[in-house]
Order: structure tokens, then C-alpha cells, then sequence
């Protein structure tokens, strides 16, 4: 009970660090649902680790109906986290939250069904990360220290700390593969957030086969160079104004 006292007034006082609106303990204690979830979410998971499961899940629901933010007794969650405003965020059950973490409103840290690892279906912040308002990060992914992830912005990789994730925009997917996808997706199982971890995204493999294109005619080209010079013509050029074409760095970026 003194540790949950305890941890109370450290969220109490990150309110304080975070929030300019922030006006008095008062109103902090009643008027800011991220504080009540997260006081609810320390009940939740004594109880879950505890081997009340079910209790454990009713408080977690209850926790819900009160504050509009879902967090899976079974996830463990750090000191000092942050929930800002906090409607609509989903917490999975096997998502791990570092120390000093912020969350805004509407993200989801969710699972990719039984396409997941074994024991492991839920993302993982390292300390300090920030997760913008609608971002959603699914699957058993890494998000470094210090990461900030944008508004709305879908990441199904690992980030490495201190980068900056951007928002991905919707885009129409290439209907002709459309069956070919259907087949993969019922080999790997239900994909609750309609988001698998190796979906195509029309426009990275439209970039990607440019890449690919432009090496390939750099490959041709040296080939056409060498055979000249065979016959004797001089194709030497400027070396120290020549940028070499590095097809796998590029691909990394558009990845």
C-alpha cells in the first residue's frame, strides 16, 4: 500500500513536469484519466501477477468504463509514465512501457495474433519514449530509448533510440496480388489491427524496383565501359566527382 501511495504522488508530480494546465493537486487527483488508469493499472497487475486473474480483469474493465483507456492487467508499466488526455488507448497484454514514457491519446499497442512470437505478441518502449496522439505499434517490436513515434503513424519495426518516426498515409493497395496476400494472411493467422509485419506497402516496393532498375543499369553500364576500353576507346571519367550508387543504403531509408 505505501508503494502504491508512493507511486501516486511520482505520477501526481509527472503531471506537473508534463502538463502546463496543470493547476493544482486537487485537480489532478480528479480531473485527469491518465492518472486514474494508471492508479487502476497498479491494482490490476498485483492482482494478475498474483494469480487473480479474473478480478484482475474486472478492475482492468472497470478501469476502462471510468477513464476510456484500455490497459491489459498482465502489461507492465514503468515509473513516471505519462498519459495525456488518453481516450481510446489500447494497452496489449504483453507490452512492456520504460520508465518516463508519454502517451498521448488514441494509440494502440497491440498484438498480430497468432503471427506473433510465442509469449511475446505486444510492443516494447525503452525509457523516455514519446508515442504521438493515433500512432499505433503493433507486434512484438522494439522502440528504442528516447524514440519519438508521430501522430498517427503506423510502425511495425523496430526503431532505434532517438529516431524519429513519422505518420505513414494511407494508400491503395495493388488489387492484383490480392490472392496471393489472402493465401499468406491464412498461413499466418489472424491479424486483428489489419496489419501484418511484412505487408507490402504499394509505394515502398514501387521505390524499391527503382532502386533495384537503376543498379541494375549501373551494373550494365560498367559492363559497356570495360568492353570499350578493351577496344581501345578512352572512357575514363572524374573519380572525385563520381557518387557511387549505393542501391542497399537506399533501400534501407525507403524501409
Amino acid at each position: 500500500m505505501h508503494t502504491m501511495f508512493a507511486r501516486l504522488r511520482e505520477n501526481i508530480a509527472v503531471v506537473f513536469d508534463r502538463d502546463p494546465a496543470a493547476r493544482s493537486t486537487w485537480e489532478v487527483l480528479t480531473c485527469y484519466p491518465g492518472l486514474h488508469a494508471l492508479t487502476f493499472h497498479q491494482l490490476a497487475n498485483w492482482l494478475w501477477s498474483h494469480g487473480f486473474k479474473w478480478l484482475a480483469r474486472l478492475v482492468s474493465h472497470l478501469s476502462r468504463f471510468f477513464t476510456g483507456i484500455e490497459i491489459h492487467p498482465g502489461a507492465r508499466i514503468g515509473r513516471r509514465v505519462f498519459i495525456d488526455h488518453g481516450m481510446g488507448i489500447v494497452i496489449g497484454e504483453h507490452a512492456v512501457i520504460g520508465d518516463d514514457c508519454t502517451l498521448y491519446q488514441g494509440i494502440t499497442l497491440g498484438g498480430l495474433g497468432l503471427a506473433s512470437k510465442p509469449g511475446k505478441r505486444h510492443p516494447t518502449l525503452a525509457r523516455g519514449v514519446v508515442v504521438g496522439a493515433g500512432a499505433k505499434l503493433i507486434g512484438p517490436i522494439e522502440i528504442g530509448e528516447n524514440a519519438k513515434i508521430g501522430p498517427n503513424a503506423v510502425v511495425i519495426k523496430d526503431v532505434p533510440p532517438g529516431a524519429v518516426m513519422v505518420a505513414n498515409l494511407a494508400r491503395m493497395v495493388d488489387k492484383s496480388r490480392e490472392a496471393a496476400r489472402e493465401e499468406q494472411a491464412g498461413r499466418m493467422g489472424f491479424s486483428a489491427y489489419a496489419i501484418a509485419a511484412d505487408m507490402n506497402d504499394p509505394i515502398v516496393q514501387a521505390v524499391h524496383g527503382l532502386i533495384d532498375h537503376s543498379s541494375n543499369l549501373d551494373a550494365r553500364i560498367e559492363l559497356i565501359l570495360r568492353h570499350l576500353e578493351k577496344l581501345g576507346v578512352d572512357c575514363a571519367e572524374d573519380k572525385s566527382r563520381a557518387e557511387a550508387f549505393d542501391a542497399g543504403h537506399l533501400n534501407k531509408i525507403v524501409d
